[in-house]
């Protein structure tokens, strides 16, 4: 370790599983830091006065401390910091985008590589839990209010956590079978292992917070219902559970999944563990994902695992404007997933038995920059083939489930589907009622459905202990 700070242009490498060995199971990819490791990283920090890293945080981490305490070597000190305000390290540390976030904002990323935070983030609370650390949870005196989380994932988590410290009675309504919402049933092992998310969620529960599952808010119950049964406040976090399709010919046949119920089947299901678990998962030798985001990346590489020959990534843009990270798009680079950019779906072709046999696509080149930016992808005329697969997995986004908007008069949302906020406060058009995550923004990323969990938290709090 060089002097008081090492100015080493590079990250710390993070170890990693070999492709060849990890493409054929769950086991978790980036296997961590060591203390050494961790320490030698935790030196390149600059400890700059204006803390550009922590603007950078949607639920502001104070990095600098805690990567201090990483450098000094007090590793269960520096997750006590990072506890203050983030209740989910070291879901975090492996799946947040953090190269447009704190570590975008590094100056260590002007000259060379920016701190690795989220490894960072990673080691500490990995650290903690093998050490059997549980932290420092104060929580203030009961106040004897009670507030309705609508969702057991990341937004509805965060917001729950934030409330029982202040002293809130939280009770969360989780509709599936456990809570944790994509963390569970979207992510997968070798991204997130499962077993650390319910570790994660047991931290929020110690707080006080009572988690209700198999409850569907708009079926079961409804929020003006929950309002009647005494809740002063309802935050909503219900995500994006709604999968987007591409309306092209073929998209009944069997052997179509969407991204969402692939991916629920095998993590939240188990169905990777079939026939221990009771979830098969029809996954044939050559498999077709439609989209290139991390959803994409997730199913392809499931597939992979799944015992799939040739996996195939079909994207109708270019590399450049796939919407996964870069570390995603190199993983499944590495495990072999085949790329095919400039290549749209036009149609699912089946068999005789109404099972699909191949995908026809067109190649595309780029036109003219779009709304989004984007230069848009134009046909090239004559240019259709047919890709032979059995198995097409549809990843191109997700929009909430309407079955809270309708079922809450005087809940304004837009015409996607989104719930209607201000975006201060997190409170939608109904008094009391807030909302944060997926069902407000559409999918986006965990971090920052935390984000706007702690925020309307705050809001919740100012509002109920004025009154």
């Amino acid at each position: 370790m060089a002097g008081k700070f090492n100015m080493a242009p590079n990250k710390v490498p993070m170890p990693e599983r070999d492709p060849k060995e990890r493409a054929r199971c769950f086991q978790e990819v980036a296997m961590g830091y060591t203390p050494e490791q961790a320490r030698e990283e935790a030196t390149r920090c600059l400890h700059c006065k204006a803390k550009p890293c922590v603007s950078g945080c949607p639920v502001g981490v104070p990095i600098p401390d805690f990567i201090a305490a990483v450098a000094a070597g007090d590793f269960l000190q520096a997750y006590d910091i990072i506890r203050t305000t983030n209740s989910l390290p070291a879901v975090c540390g492996r799946v947040c985008p953090q190269e447009n976030q704190c570590e975008g904002k590094c100056v260590r990323g002007k000259k060379g590589e920016p701190v690795a935070i989220g490894r960072l983030e990673r080691f500490v609370a990995d650290y903690a839990r093998e050490h059997g650390y549980t932290g420092k949870q104060e929580t203030a005196e009961p106040n004897g209010k009670r507030v309705a989380i609508v969702g057991g994932g990341p937004a509805g988590l965060t917001c729950a956590g934030d409330l029982a410290r202040l002293g809130y009675q939280v009770t969360v309504f989780e509709a599936f079978q456990v809570a944790g919402g994509v963390l569970m049933y979207g992510i997968p092992e070798f991204r997130l292992p499962k077993a650390l998310v319910a570790r994660e969620i047991k931290s929020v529960e110690d707080l006080g917070v009572d988690i209700e599952t198999n409850v569907i808010v708009g079926r079961s119950v409804t929020i003006d219902e929950l309002m009647e049964d005494g809740y002063e406040a309802v935050f909503v976090g219900s995500g994006a559970g709604l999968p987007r399709f591409l309306n092209i010919p073929g998209e009944n046949l069997l052997g179509v999944y969407s991204a969402n119920e692939f991916l629920t089947r095998v993590n939240l299901m188990k169905g990777y563990k079939f026939p221990e678990a009771p979830t098969p998962v029809k996954v044939g030798k050559r498999v077709a994902v439609v989209g290139a985001g991390n959803v994409a990346m997730d199913a392809a590489r499931t597939a992979k695992r799944l015992g799939a020959e040739e996996v195939y990534i079909v994207y109708r843009r270019s590399e450049e404007e796939a919407p996964a990270r870069l570390e995603e798009l190199h993983h499944a680079k590495e495990e072999g997933i085949i790329f095919k950019f400039l290549n749209n779906p036009a149609a699912i072709v089946g068999d005789d038995n109404g099972w699909v046999k191949g995908m026809e696509i067109i190649k595309q080149e780029l036109g003219e920059p779009d709304a989004s930016g984007r230069r848009r992808p134009v046909p090239v005329e004559g240019s259709n083939y047919i890709l032979d697969v059995e198995t097409v997995i549809i990843a191109i986004g997700q929009s909430p489930n309407p079955l809270i908007r309708h079922t809450t008069p005087g809940l304004e949302c837009q015409k996607w589907g989104g719930i209607i906020v201000n975006e201060e406060t997190m409170e939608s058009s109904k008094e009391n009622v807030y909302a944060g995550g997926d069902t407000v923004t559409g999918a986006a990323t965990v971090i920052l459905a935390m984000g706007a969990g702690k925020k309307a938290a705050a809001a919740i709090d100012e509002k109920l202990s004025s009154k």
